[in-house]
């Protein structure tokens, strides 16, 4: 007879995944900051759960990523912007 706990997953980890995928398709940054924070706890979550008993760290993992490299490229793309932007109205404003 086995009398360990049922394993189930865990639903934040769920929830980092699913807010990672959407920061893709419907709410970027925001869905971005919500994957990361629920990854971060889901994390925390599975490790002091008794072992064993509490899954989804690989999906954790999983919206961990997608969030962090949408906000990488965000940022990228917004410092482009502000150089490449900001180089056009420095020319332009030297130009006479």
């Amino acid at each position: 007879m086995n009398t360990s706990a049922p394993t189930t997953t865990s639903n934040t980890a769920i929830a980092s995944l699913v807010f990672g995928i959407l920061s893709w398709i419907a709410i970027p940054f925001i869905g971005a900051i919500v994957a990361i924070v629920c990854g971060h706890l889901a994390r925390g979550e599975i490790r002091r759960a008794p072992p064993g008993t509490l899954q989804g760290d690989g999906l954790a993992v999983g919206g961990l990523i997608l969030g962090y490299l949408h906000i990488v490229i965000v940022v990228c793309f917004v410092v482009f912007a502000f150089t490449f932007l900001g180089g056009i109205a420095w020319f332009a404003a030297h130009l006479h």
